[in-house]
C-alpha cells in the first residue's frame, strides 16, 4: 500500500527523496520504496523519519482497515 502520508509530509517539508534520505541515513531509493509501499521499514527507520517531518508514527505510518 503506497504511503501517501510520507510523501506529502516530505513534500510540505520541502525536501526531497535524497533530502529526507540523508538526513536519516538511507538510500533515496529506500525513501521512494517506503513511498510507494515496496518496503516495510524497521521501527527505527519509522521514528527516524517521523522525528525529521515532525510527525508521530501514526499519522505516517498506522494503516486504518
Amino acid at each position: 500500500m503506497k504511503n501517501l502520508r510520507l510523501k506529502a509530509a516530505r513534500a510540505a517539508k520541502d525536501l526531497s527523496q535524497q533530502e529526507l534520505a540523508d538526513l536519516v541515513g538511507v538510500s533515496r531509493q529506500t525513501i521512494s520504496a517506503i513511498e510507494k509501499g515496496d518496503y516495510n521499514p524497521t521501527i527505527r527507520l519509522c521514528i527516524a523519519i517521523c522525528r525529521e517531518l515532525g510527525k508521530t508514527l501514526d499519522e505516517l505510518f498506522w494503516e486504518e482497515f
